[in-house]
Protein backbone atom coordinates (compact mmCIF):
# COMPACT_ATOMS: atom_id res chain seq x y z
CA UNK A 1 0.00 0.00 0.00
CA UNK A 2 1.54 3.32 -1.03
CA UNK A 3 1.56 6.45 1.09
CA UNK A 4 -1.45 8.05 -0.63
CA UNK A 5 -3.57 4.91 -0.17
CA UNK A 6 -2.59 4.80 3.52
CA UNK A 7 -3.68 8.43 3.96
CA UNK A 8 -7.04 7.71 2.28
CA UNK A 9 -7.46 4.67 4.49
CA UNK A 10 -6.73 6.71 7.61
CA UNK A 11 -9.09 9.48 6.52
CA UNK A 12 -11.83 6.89 5.89
CA UNK A 13 -11.27 5.39 9.34
CA UNK A 14 -11.37 8.85 10.91
CA UNK A 15 -14.66 9.61 9.13
CA UNK A 16 -16.06 6.30 10.31
CA UNK A 17 -15.03 7.03 13.90
CA UNK A 18 -16.62 10.46 13.60
CA UNK A 19 -19.81 8.91 12.29
CA UNK A 20 -19.76 6.24 15.01
CA UNK A 21 -19.36 8.90 17.72
CA UNK A 22 -22.11 11.01 16.18
CA UNK A 23 -24.56 8.07 16.15
CA UNK A 24 -24.22 7.56 19.90
CA UNK A 25 -23.49 11.18 20.89
CA UNK A 26 -26.76 11.75 22.75
CA UNK A 27 -26.27 8.46 24.57
CA UNK A 28 -22.63 9.06 25.55
CA UNK A 29 -23.53 12.55 26.83
CA UNK A 30 -26.38 11.28 29.02
CA UNK A 31 -25.49 11.53 32.73
CA UNK A 32 -27.04 8.15 33.56
CA UNK A 33 -25.04 6.45 30.81
CA UNK A 34 -21.89 8.28 31.92
CA UNK A 35 -22.42 6.87 35.42
CA UNK A 36 -21.76 3.41 33.94
CA UNK A 37 -18.08 4.39 34.02
CA UNK A 38 -18.30 3.83 37.79
CA UNK A 39 -19.65 0.28 37.47
CA UNK A 40 -17.32 -2.67 36.91
CA UNK A 41 -18.51 -4.99 34.16
CA UNK A 42 -16.91 -8.41 33.78
CA UNK A 43 -13.51 -8.26 35.44
CA UNK A 44 -11.98 -4.84 35.90
CA UNK A 45 -13.24 -2.69 33.02
CA UNK A 46 -16.19 -0.35 33.29
CA UNK A 47 -19.65 -1.17 32.02
CA UNK A 48 -19.47 1.98 29.90
CA UNK A 49 -16.23 0.80 28.21
CA UNK A 50 -17.80 -2.61 27.57
CA UNK A 51 -20.90 -1.11 25.96
CA UNK A 52 -18.78 1.29 23.91
CA UNK A 53 -16.64 -1.58 22.58
CA UNK A 54 -19.70 -3.69 21.75
CA UNK A 55 -21.25 -0.68 20.00
CA UNK A 56 -18.11 -0.03 17.95
CA UNK A 57 -17.73 -3.61 16.69
CA UNK A 58 -21.47 -3.72 15.98
CA UNK A 59 -21.18 -0.49 13.99
CA UNK A 60 -18.32 -1.86 11.88
CA UNK A 61 -19.97 -5.23 11.15
CA UNK A 62 -23.46 -3.91 10.46
CA UNK A 63 -22.19 -1.10 8.23
CA UNK A 64 -20.00 -3.53 6.26
CA UNK A 65 -22.94 -5.92 5.79
CA UNK A 66 -25.39 -3.18 4.76
CA UNK A 67 -27.63 -3.57 7.82
CA UNK A 68 -29.24 -0.90 10.01
CA UNK A 69 -25.96 0.08 11.65
CA UNK A 70 -27.40 3.19 13.28
CA UNK A 71 -30.08 1.39 15.32
CA UNK A 72 -27.75 -1.54 15.97
CA UNK A 73 -25.00 0.74 17.29
CA UNK A 74 -27.42 2.62 19.54
CA UNK A 75 -28.97 -0.61 20.87
CA UNK A 76 -25.52 -2.04 21.52
CA UNK A 77 -24.49 1.05 23.48
CA UNK A 78 -27.54 0.57 25.72
CA UNK A 79 -27.54 -3.24 26.04
CA UNK A 80 -26.14 -3.24 29.62
CA UNK A 81 -27.78 -0.03 30.86
CA UNK A 82 -28.33 -1.05 34.50
CA UNK A 83 -26.78 0.27 37.71
CA UNK A 84 -26.36 -2.53 40.23
CA UNK A 85 -23.37 -4.77 40.93
CA UNK A 86 -24.48 -8.16 39.66
CA UNK A 87 -21.66 -9.87 41.57
CA UNK A 88 -23.11 -8.79 44.92
CA UNK A 89 -24.08 -12.04 46.60
CA UNK A 90 -25.69 -10.20 49.51
CA UNK A 91 -28.63 -8.97 47.46
CA UNK A 92 -31.36 -11.57 47.02
CA UNK A 93 -31.48 -13.00 43.51
CA UNK A 94 -29.03 -10.47 42.11
CA UNK A 95 -26.21 -12.80 41.13
CA UNK A 96 -28.31 -15.87 40.56
CA UNK A 97 -30.81 -14.35 38.13
CA UNK A 98 -28.76 -11.50 36.67
CA UNK A 99 -28.36 -13.02 33.19
CA UNK A 100 -32.15 -13.32 32.89
CA UNK A 101 -33.12 -10.06 34.64
CA UNK A 102 -30.76 -7.40 33.40
CA UNK A 103 -31.93 -7.17 29.76
CA UNK A 104 -35.42 -6.11 30.93
CA UNK A 105 -33.91 -3.68 33.47
CA UNK A 106 -31.61 -2.22 30.79
CA UNK A 107 -34.56 -1.84 28.41
CA UNK A 108 -36.67 -0.06 31.03
CA UNK A 109 -33.79 2.31 31.82
CA UNK A 110 -33.23 2.97 28.12
CA UNK A 111 -36.94 3.68 27.53
CA UNK A 112 -36.90 6.18 30.42
CA UNK A 113 -33.98 8.07 28.89
CA UNK A 114 -34.28 7.68 25.11
CA UNK A 115 -36.78 7.20 22.32
CA UNK A 116 -36.19 3.68 20.97
CA UNK A 117 -37.32 1.95 17.80
CA UNK A 118 -38.34 -1.76 17.71
CA UNK A 119 -34.86 -2.88 16.57
CA UNK A 120 -33.11 -1.09 19.45
CA UNK A 121 -35.59 -2.57 21.93
CA UNK A 122 -35.09 -6.07 20.53
CA UNK A 123 -31.31 -5.73 20.77
CA UNK A 124 -31.40 -4.66 24.41
CA UNK A 125 -34.02 -7.20 25.46
CA UNK A 126 -32.51 -10.22 23.70
CA UNK A 127 -28.74 -9.64 23.83
CA UNK A 128 -28.40 -12.51 26.31
CA UNK A 129 -29.86 -15.08 23.93
CA UNK A 130 -29.88 -18.09 24.24
CA UNK A 131 -30.40 -17.47 27.98
CA UNK A 132 -33.33 -15.26 27.07
CA UNK A 133 -35.44 -17.94 25.48
CA UNK A 134 -37.19 -15.81 22.86
CA UNK A 135 -35.21 -15.54 19.64
CA UNK A 136 -34.01 -12.13 18.46
CA UNK A 137 -36.19 -10.79 15.62
CA UNK A 138 -33.47 -9.04 13.63
CA UNK A 139 -30.06 -9.89 12.16
CA UNK A 140 -28.63 -6.89 14.01
CA UNK A 141 -29.83 -8.36 17.31
CA UNK A 142 -27.88 -11.56 16.65
CA UNK A 143 -24.80 -9.52 15.77
CA UNK A 144 -24.97 -7.61 19.07
CA UNK A 145 -25.48 -10.90 20.92
CA UNK A 146 -22.36 -12.44 19.41
CA UNK A 147 -20.28 -9.26 19.63
CA UNK A 148 -21.23 -8.99 23.31
CA UNK A 149 -19.97 -12.55 23.92
CA UNK A 150 -16.78 -11.81 21.95
CA UNK A 151 -16.07 -8.63 23.95
CA UNK A 152 -16.78 -10.36 27.27
CA UNK A 153 -14.34 -13.12 26.31
CA UNK A 154 -11.71 -10.53 25.32
CA UNK A 155 -12.21 -8.78 28.68
CA UNK A 156 -11.75 -12.07 30.52
CA UNK A 157 -8.43 -12.84 28.80
CA UNK A 158 -7.31 -9.21 29.18
CA UNK A 159 -7.94 -9.63 32.91
CA UNK A 160 -5.95 -12.88 33.01
CA UNK A 161 -2.99 -11.16 31.31
CA UNK A 162 -3.29 -8.27 33.79
CA UNK A 163 -3.36 -10.70 36.71
CA UNK A 164 -0.31 -12.55 35.35
CA UNK A 165 1.63 -9.28 34.95
CA UNK A 166 0.62 -8.22 38.45
CA UNK A 167 1.82 -11.52 39.87
CA UNK A 168 5.13 -11.10 38.03
CA UNK A 169 5.53 -7.55 39.37
CA UNK A 170 4.85 -8.70 42.93
CA UNK A 171 7.41 -11.45 42.54
CA UNK A 172 10.00 -8.97 41.18
CA UNK A 173 9.22 -6.57 44.01
CA UNK A 174 9.73 -9.35 46.56
CA UNK A 175 13.08 -10.31 44.98
CA UNK A 176 14.19 -6.69 44.97
CA UNK A 177 13.36 -6.34 48.68
CA UNK A 178 15.29 -9.53 49.45
CA UNK A 179 18.32 -8.23 47.52
CA UNK A 180 18.23 -4.96 49.47
CA UNK A 181 18.47 -6.78 52.79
Amino acid sequence: MNEEQQKKSLVKLEINMQEFKEIIKDITENSSVLSLKEHVQHMKGSRYAHCYEVAFYTYVICKKWGLDYISATRGAMLHDFYFYNWKNKGVEGQKRFHAYRHPRIALNNAIENFELNPLEKDIILKHMWPLTFRLPRFSESYIVTFVDKYCATKEFFRFLRYKKKLKKLKKLSKLKKQEEK
